[in-house]
């Protein structure tokens, strides 16, 4: 007779981070292989908040030791799924026969997860909003569970353009009144409201509740910029876009560096009136000369499928699609 050991689900604060070692990682080599990520920065700012058992969340346990988890994080009034892993499973699944179980494939001990982790949230009164991007997951693998679940899903993709040929500085040709600096702190406010300018009616701002206001924004921003929400920020490769007269922030990139050969452009926008002036596609080049120059061989950057215009620019930039992956949005249902 085949042994076989059962699956918990068990609430993620129950465990220390040592636990979860393992899996995290398993998961970080996933992130170097896939995206060229470093994620032992990442990893190790998950552990801290492990450390303190205050993550909401769930991990699967098989024989005492923590093989899969999710977690969210709670703003206000709005959750965010931040992530789901999971090892594939060593003993137990779908029954074959009596004597004798099919390990679960780490799909589907993820999707159990996911599915403790939607009841929790759905039923929990005080959260109106659920959004999710699992930029390690491949496009479809869970889009299934978040549709039977209400959500809305939308396709991201995950673009690549190689460092060889950037050798030279990008010729900078400004129309007047405005000129090109590098990112100082002090952008935080300005670049905040241009977001929220840039992103109106934009399918973004969909995906991402932020983007609909300043204030938003700046909290967008300052997770970036100040606690290395996406990498370690790169302020020689931000540059702004400023009026002369006002000193209006009208155009920005943001970059940060992912791991010791990518950088990933985190933010670029222009103000919707100064479009069509070229300016996002001098601040994409700017970018990838100065990362060029601080040794990296490739930068990335994600957009939305739907917005075919910045698909365009990001290809004829060099840009190519290396990988697809899936947003997901639920909003409660307001009754009249």
């Amino acid at each position: 007779m085949a042994t076989s050991v059962s699956i918990e689900i068990l609430d993620l604060r129950h465990f220390e981070a040592p636990m979860l070692r393992p899996v995290l990682e398993a998961e970080g080599e996933m992130w170097r292989e896939r995206l060229h990520w470093d994620y032992r920065t990442s990893s190790k700012l998950l552990m801290q908040y492990l450390d303190s058992h205050m993550l909401p969340g769930y991990a699967a346990l098989e024989a005492g030791q923590v093989t899969g988890y999710a977690f969210c994080v709670y703003e206000e009034t709005k959750a965010v799924i931040g992530d789901v892993f999971a090892l594939a499973s060593r003993g137990i699944g779908q029954e074959t026969s009596p004597d004798e179980l099919m390990p679960a494939s780490s799909g589907e001990i993820e999707r159990t997860l996911l599915k403790h982790l939607f009841e929790t949230l759905l039923n929990s009164p005080h959260v109106d909003r659920i959004e999710s991007q699992l930029l390690i997951h491949a496009s479809g693998v869970h889009s299934d569970i978040f549709n039977a679940a209400g959500f809305e899903v939308f396709r991201r993709l995950f673009m690549v353009q190689q460092l060889k040929n950037v050798w030279s500085h990008p010729h900078i040709d400004l129309p007047r009144g405005l000129e090109l600096r590098t990112w100082r702190d002090e952008d935080l406010t300005p670049a905040g409201q241009l977001i929220a300018e840039a992103y109106r009616f934009h399918p973004d701002s969909v995906i991402n509740d932020q983007y609909r206001s300043a204030h938003g924004s700046q909290r967008f921003l300052n997770n970036i910029v100040r606690y290395s929400g996406c990498g370690t920020f790169a302020p020689h490769v931000s540059h702004v876009v400023v009026s002369r007269g006002g000193r209006e922030v009208v155009a920005l990139v943001l970059g940060s560096r992912v791991s010791q050969q990518s950088g990933h452009i985190t933010q670029l926008c222009v103000h919707p009136n100064y479009r069509r002036m070229g300016l996002a596609r001098m601040l994409l080049s700017l970018a990838a000369f100065h990362f060029m120059r601080h040794g990296a061989t490739e930068i990335s950057l994600t957009v939305t499928e739907s917005n075919t215009p910045a698909i365009d620019l990001y290809s004829a930039e060099g840009y190519v699609s290396a990988h697809v992956f899936d947003a997901a949005v639920w909003q409660r249902r307001q009754i009249a």
